[in-house]
């Protein structure tokens, strides 16, 4: 069996080995710019050894932004300030991958520290889009219910900022289909009851979703991987299931999809999550064996061991590290070091590598 520290092949994409960075928001951009504060979270983790790091959530358009704060793919004018990441964590051999985003009903909220409570429009906030006009909580504004061509514009706009991100130097594509928001609200019958095309039925509810891969796939260069993120259950009755996951993980794979990206979660607030360590990775490992797709596991992953053994045992094909990376950006060199296996150090810190 490969281990932590085998690469992986995506397409033309090698990674270096099976350890990546997941999306997490930072909530410093100011007008969906990335700033230096990116530059250096984004480059201490490339030089830290990681193989692949997805972007924090980018917003297609302004209002699926999840705050003002988020970075952003709905302009031009974007793009070079993402290039100079890009190219930096590339020089450091760690491709980068972009993590396109709608936030639809979880929109309009302040900052991840500040609470993220919904953002009146007297200070800022913006009206909210959704499948249906079902709010995320009591607390959340009302969304309008996107019609037909509300939801034509979003397949375009995911197409559009993936064409984008490739000016900018993504090396893969990462749909944001998890966590509660826009594509994810299709996906629900919780949050989805619609009476058209896109709602009802298991394939009126992935229709969205299923188009966005196929737009995206079509904007996006074939040599290079497209990941779509899901949430395999909402952990709530009557909504969305492992075993619909699975089935949709059987026909993204047939549109073009290279690797599913497997967390939970996020839909709605009254949800019971029996977090632990690896609490995820049994659903990464049922999308990998059933679906037959690669996977990625994600979820209070932290150790080295922990790790390769999800590789070794074949639960996943890449492990994902969020709070543990953020805690320590070289855990992929420390972590090669404790197992034993080489790690890419570079030159600058030569005089810190182990002796073997």
């Amino acid at each position: 069996m490969a281990h932590l520290f085998d690469p992986f092949i995506l397409r033309d994409l090698v990674l270096r080995n099976r350890v990546a960075v997941p999306a997490m928001c930072q909530y410093s951009a100011r007008d969906g710019l990335a700033g230096d504060w990116h530059f250096v979270h984004y480059g201490a983790r490339a030089v830290g050894g990681a193989a692949l790091i997805v972007s924090e959530a980018t917003a297609i358009v302004p209002e699926g932004r999840i705050s003002p704060a988020d970075l952003g793919l709905w302009d031009d004018g974007q793009i070079e300030a993402l290039a100079r990441i890009t190219r930096f964590a590339q020089e450091q051999g760690c491709p980068m991958a972009v993590q396109l985003a709608h936030a639809g009903r979880k929109a309009s909220v302040g900052r991840g520290w500040e609470g993220q409570t919904p953002i009146p429009p007297e200070q800022g906030g913006w009206p909210l889009v959704a499948p249906s006009p079902l709010p995320f909580s009591p607390a959340h504004a009302r969304p309008a219910e996107l019609d037909a061509a509300g939801v034509e514009a979003i397949v375009g706009q995911f197409a559009a900022a993936a064409q984008r991100a490739h000016a900018a130097g993504f090396s893969a594509v990462e749909i944001h289909a998890a966590h509660g928001y826009l594509l994810h609200q299709f996906l629900s019958p919780l949050s989805n009851q619609r009476a058209d095309g896109y709602g009802g039925s298991f394939a009126n509810r992935t229709r969205l979703l299923v188009e966005v891969v196929d737009a995206v796939r079509a904007a996006w260069p074939d040599r290079l991987p497209l990941i779509v993120r899901l949430s395999a259950t909402d952990w709530v009755d009557g909504g969305w299931t492992p075993g619909e996951t699975v089935a949709l993980c059987r026909v993204l794979k047939t549109r073009g999809v290279d690797l599913i990206n497997v967390s939970t979660g996020g839909l709605v607030p009254e949800a019971k999550i029996p977090t632990g360590p690896g609490f995820q990775t049994e659903f990464a490992e049922q999308v990998r064996r059933e679906a037959d797709i690669p996977s990625a596991a994600v979820g209070l992953i932290t150790a080295p061991a922990q790790a390769d053994h999800i590789i070794r045992s074949g639960q996943a094909d890449i492990v994902l590290l969020g709070r543990e990376i953020l805690r320590n950006p070289y855990w992929p060199m420390t972590a090669a070091q404790e197992l034993g296996q080489a790690a890419a150090w570079p030159p600058q810190y030569q005089r810190a590598a182990p002796v073997r």
